[in-house]
């Protein structure tokens, strides 16, 4: 169990979190730039002290402003990937890899040491680098030797700071399936702070939402990611919808994957089975069929019709019943639908005048396949 309960006075804002949650998993600290994501990661690695509180892993206080316990960083046996690799320029791979295993060694004797080195370099790919200078790395490598060189300290939880804010594009698709091997092969607790959405869709099970300073919003991607005041919390992710599906096919003759969803609760990165009551056609995807996975599905993306429509070139229409009508704005609303598992669209409101809508009333979800991929990393 994580907790913290803690306060502290970053320049005008007062961060005030008071969160507990299991350490399993991958945990998100999710939010705009300056929310105080990085400042609570601090919190737990020793680097940065709340000026009051508790804060606790596994049962073991970590600091405790008023019993005056306030563990060294080096003794709480935490790993931390920062935004930026900060490896040793001059030990070289396979030198920074073993730099955090001999620290295990020194600080816990080497019966503590219970990741191999070998299931490490595998694991991250990084077997051709091992005898290469870091100079010589590109920075998606760098991290990735980063990532490793924390593995092999053996921490009880690792701690990454936007890892992939520092690389382009390309680098964070390459990186990204190492992070999902670890937590799904080592079984290493994560928390993972990023302003992405599209990172946390990716790799997350539960989220916590921070704004402000303060805990805004906790539990799993859907939920939060699902929140339609999500834009205003967070100044940047659009108002949607996250589906839980399971890939049905693969290229079916028309270059397309076929998901299928239902309105059960579990979550695609923890590997629980949908029952496929509905599908959904996307862009062929990189995944295996039986895989699970999450699709965000945006608000501005979905159109309703009252009937299917012959004649057009979107491919999904699924059927749904409305369940909820929010007002956006002056020319705008929101109408949930439960197509299987809700889902938003934003439409105008001439268009909910001329459709006649009510909450109740059957519809047709139109949504482009093209709409429904999964979102590129930015």
């Amino acid at each position: 169990m994580i907790e913290i309960d803690a306060t502290q006075r970053l320049g005008k804002t007062e961060l005030k979190i008071d969160l507990k949650v299991e350490t399993k998993g991958i945990l998100a600290l999710f939010g705009p730039s300056g929310a105080g994501k990085t400042s609570i990661l601090n919190w737990l690695a020793g680097l940065n002290r709340p000026d009051d509180g508790v804060i606790r892993v596994d049962g073991q206080t970590m600091f405790d402003r008023r019993a005056g316990i306030d563990i060294p960083p080096e003794q709480r046996r935490l790993g931390y990937v920062f935004q930026e690799p900060r490896l040793f320029p001059h030990l070289g791979v396979r030198g920074n890899l073993l730099y955090g295993r001999r620290l295990t060694h020194q600080r816990y004797g080497k019966d503590e040491s219970d990741i191999g080195f070998d299931q490490i370099v595998e694991l991250l790919g990084i077997g051709a680098l091992l005898d290469r200078r870091i100079v010589a790395l590109s920075g998606g490598e760098k991290q990735r030797v980063a990532i490793g060189r924390a593995l092999l300290a053996n921490p009880r939880l690792m701690l990454m700071d936007e890892p992939l804010a520092a690389v382009d594009v390309q680098r964070k698709s390459e990186i990204l399936p190492f992070i999902e091997r670890l937590h799904a092969e080592l079984s290493i607790p994560i928390v993972y702070v990023s302003h992405d959405p599209d990172e946390i869709l990716r790799l997350a099970d539960r989220v916590a939402l921070i704004v402000e300073g303060k805990l805004a919003a906790y539990g799993d991607v859907e939920s939060v990611l699902g929140r339609l005041d999500l834009p205003n919390l967070t100044n940047n992710a659009e108002a949607g919808a996250v589906i839980n599906a399971t890939v049905l096919a693969q290229d079916d003759g028309s270059g397309l994957s076929r998901l299928g969803f239902s309105s059960g609760t579990g979550h695609g990165t923890t590997g629980r089975e949908t029952t496929g009551q509905g599908t959904i056609r996307v862009g062929r995807l990189p995944h295996a069929i039986g895989e699970h996975l999450n699709l965000r599905i945006l608000a501005s993306d979905v159109a309703l019709a009252r009937q299917p429509i012959n004649g057009i070139s979107i491919l999904n229409q699924l059927p749904g019943r409305v369940s909820q009508i929010v007002a956006s704005d002056d020319s705008f609303v929101d109408v949930q639908v439960d197509i299987g598992s809700p889902i938003w669209a934003r439409i105008t409101r001439k268009s909910l005048q001329d459709l006649n809508l009510s909450v109740g009333d059957n519809v047709i979800a139109l949504i482009k396949s093209a709409a429904a991929d999964p979102k590129p990393l930015r």
